[in-house]
C-alpha cells in the first residue's frame, strides 16, 4: 500500500471539487499500483490520507456496489449451458466512461484502472465462486457479457473442438458438404431437393454423431489438406479438427461417437480428442509430405525398366505445375514448383502399373501422371511418350508429426 499512498500524496485533489467517489472508484485511480489489494482497499486508505468526503459516487452511481447481483444474474444465465471455463465481459454506460476519462484528466492520474476492467474481474470472481467453475482468459467455453445499464446478460457459446485422424474407405465422397452448383444449397430438381451434389461427406458422417450428443447448431471440418472425391484416404488417416458450433453439452461419450462413425462403413476415425482453435491453425499451416498409391493404365505397353527409369527422373527434377484444368475455375491460375520425394513401381503388367509416390504437399498427383495437356512439366506421360490414365488414387500416409 505504500506505493499507492505515495502516489496519492502527489495528487492535487482540488479539481475534484464537490464530486464524491466511492472507495472502489477512488482506489481505481491507483489501480495499477500496490499489488495484492482491491481497489476498495486502496480507496479506503487514500480517503483517510487525503481526507476526502464520502457520499453518492459521482462516477459509477453505485455500480461497484452491485457486483454480487450482477454475478448472480450472470451465473444463472451460464447455468443453462454445459461448461468448464468462462469469461466475463461487460458493457458500461458511455456516460460513465466519459466521466471516468475526464476524472483521470482532471487529477492527472498516471496508473488508473478502467471501471470496465474492474467489473469484469470482480463479477468474474463472484461467478467463479457461485458456479464452481474456472475463469479463463484464453479459449473459454462461454463468454457472459453483462450490460450494467440494463442488468442483462448475453452468453456467447464458443465452439467445441475435437481432433483425430479419419480414413475414407469409399470413393465418391467429398471431404466437406458440397452445395449443388445450380441452386447453391437451396434445393432444386438437379439435386433432388437436397441442396447437395453428393448425398454425404466425411464432414457430415463425422459431425452427425457428435451433433447428436452435443446438441450443437452447426459444424465445420478442418482437415490437413483434402483428398479428391474419387480417392480413398487410408493408412493412419488424415488429421482433422471437427468444430461443433454452440454445443449444449461438452462432456460427451467420445468413444461411443467414434464407434458409431466407424459403423458407417464409409469413414473411420481413430478417436475424438479435445482440441482448441490453435489446433485448427496448426493443421491448416502444416506442410507435411504425402504418400499415394496410383493405379495407371498406359495407352500402349511400357516395359518395367523404362518405367522405373522415368520415375527416377521425376524424383530428380523439380515439377512445374500450373493449376489443373479440373480446378482452375475455382482457383487462381498460377504455376507452382513441387518436388517428388520418391516414386516406385509396386506391380506392372506392361499395360497397367501400380505405383507408390511420395510428394511434397500441394502436388497434384493425377496431373503428375497424365500431364494435364502440358500444364504439368515434366509428367510421366511426357517422359514415357505414352498416354497415361489414372484409374485409382489413394492417399496412403500423411507424414506429419502426429
Amino acid at each position: 500500500m505504500d506505493e499507492v499512498l505515495a502516489a496519492a500524496r502527489a495528487v492535487d485533489w482540488s479539481p475534484l471539487g464537490e464530486r464524491t467517489l466511492c472507495d472502489a472508484c477512488l482506489g481505481r485511480l491507483f489501480g495499477k499500483l500496490g499489488q495484492g489489494h482491491t481497489n476498495e482497499e486502496r480507496g479506503f486508505a487514500v480517503r483517510e490520507l487525503a481526507r476526502l468526503p464520502a457520499g453518492t459516487c459521482w462516477l459509477c452511481g453505485g455500480l461497484t456496489g452491485r457486483y454480487d447481483a450482477l454475478a448472480r444474474l450472470a451465473s444463472k444465465k451460464l447455468g443453462l449451458w454445459d461448461f468448464d471455463t468462462f469469461l466475463i465481459g461487460s458493457k458500461i454506460d458511455p456516460e460513465i466512461q466519459a466521466r471516468e476519462e475526464s476524472l483521470w484528466s482532471d487529477l492527472k492520474a498516471t496508473a488508473p484502472e478502467a471501471l470496465k476492467s474492474e467489473v469484469n474481474r470482480e463479477v468474474g470472481k463472484r461467478v467463479s465462486d457461485l458456479a464452481k467453475k474456472e475463469p479463463a482468459l484464453e479459449s473459454p467455453d462461454l463468454v457472459a457479457v453483462v450490460d450494467t445499464s440494463f442488468d442483462h446478460v448475453d452468453v456467447q457459446v464458443n465452439p467445441l473442438y475435437l481432433r483425430g485422424r479419419y480414413r475414407k474407405l469409399a470413393r465418391g465422397i467429398p471431404q466437406t458438404r458440397w452445395p449443388c452448383n445450380r441452386c447453391r444449397g437451396k434445393g432444386c430438381a438437379k439435386c433432388g431437393g437436397t441442396g447437395k451434389m453428393y448425398p454425404t461427406s466425411v464432414e457430415e458422417i463425422l459431425a452427425q454423431e457428435v451433433m447428436r450428443d452435443s446438441g450443437g447448431t452447426g459444424h465445420a471440418l478442418h482437415g490437413m489438406g483434402r483428398e479428391d472425391i474419387d480417392a480413398r484416404m487410408l493408412g493412419r488417416g488424415r488429421p482433422f479438427v471437427l468444430e461443433i458450433k454452440e454445443p449444449g453439452k461438452r462432456h460427451l461419450d467420445l468413444g461411443s461417437a467414434r464407434d458409431r462413425v466407424n459403423a458407417s462403413g464409409q469413414v473411420e476415425v481413430d478417436g475424438f480428442r479435445p482440441a482448441t482453435r490453435k489446433d485448427v491453425v496448426a493443421i491448416k499451416t502444416d506442410r507435411a509430405d504425402k504418400t499415394y498409391r496410383v493405379l495407371v493404365r498406359f495407352a500402349s505397353p511400357v516395359e518395367e525398366a523404362r518405367l522405373i527409369k522415368e520415375l527416377t527422373f521425376l524424383e530428380a527434377e523439380p515439377i512445374a505445375q500450373r493449376t489443373p484444368l479440373r480446378v482452375v475455375h475455382r482457383r487462381a491460375d498460377t504455376t507452382r514448383q513441387r518436388s517428388v520425394r520418391r516414386a516406385e513401381v509396386l506391380t506392372t503388367d506392361g499395360t497397367v502399373a501400380e505405383l507408390r509416390v511420395t510428394a511434397e504437399t500441394g502436388a497434384y498427383i493425377k496431373e503428375l501422371v497424365h500431364g494435364d495437356q502440358g500444364r504439368t512439366k515434366p509428367s510421366l506421360a511426357d517422359l514415357l511418350g505414352v498416354g497415361c490414365e489414372v484409374l485409382e488414387l489413394d492417399v496412403l500416409d500423411i507424414h506429419d508429426d502426429g
